[in-house]
Formats: structure tokens, C-alpha cells, sequence
């Protein structure tokens, strides 16, 4: 299953899963966040039955944003029955995040 676009309206919804949830803060903008994104479209291909992935633009979405405290993107935030257990900030390469995201998904 690819990456799902998440907004204000429809985020505590998307949190509140069966599977731990990652949802990756990004901007149109932002570089890194773009070096980041093929890599979470990877980890949502190869891990779908253990995680649900999604992806929300800070530009469009700001309240979810200041919500959780996003200061700097890439911010790649995990959650578990709708709470957050994980939060990476910036650009890892894919075999770190996995290493980051092991407990999550194991």
C-alpha cells in the first residue's frame, strides 16, 4: 500500500489504527524532505502489513503540525492506538530508519 496523504481534517482518524502508524511531516519546499520520501514510499511498500504510512504537507495542514510541535522537517513521528512513541527528526537513510522503526515493527 503507497504512502496515504493526510490532512487536519482526517489525521486523528489515520492515528487511530490497528497497526502502528508512521506519518512523515513534510513540505514541497524542503529538500531533505524529498530525499526522505521515496524512502518512506519504500518502508509502506515493504511493510504494509505492519504499518500503516502517511505523509502530511505542513503548508497545507499547519494545525496538525503545531499540534505535535513541529519545529524543523522532515519530522517523522510514530504512533500507537492514536499516541506518539517515536519522533525522528530530519533525513536518516533507509537501513537507519528501519533500524529506528525495528521495535515498531517487530
Amino acid at each position: 500500500m503507497a504512502t496515504q496523504q493526510v490532512s487536519d481534517a482526517n489525521f486523528n482518524e489515520f492515528i487511530n489504527s490497528e497497526k502502528p502508524v508512521l506519518v512523515d511531516f513534510w513540505a514541497e519546499w524542503c529538500g531533505p524532505c524529498k530525499m526522505l520520501s521515496p524512502v518512506i514510499e519504500e518502508i509502506s511498500n515493504e511493510y504494509a502489513d505492519k504499518l500503516t504510512v502517511g505523509a502530511l504537507d505542513v503548508d497545507s495542514n499547519p494545525r496538525t503540525a503545531q499540534q505535535f510541535g513541529i519545529m524543523s522537517i522532515p519530522t517523522t513521528l510514530v504512533f500507537k492506538n492514536g499516541e506518539v512513541v517515536k519522533q525522528l527528526v530530519g533525513y536518516r537513510p533507509k537501513n537507519d530508519l528501519l533500524a529506528q522503526l525495528a521495535d515498531v515493527l517487530s
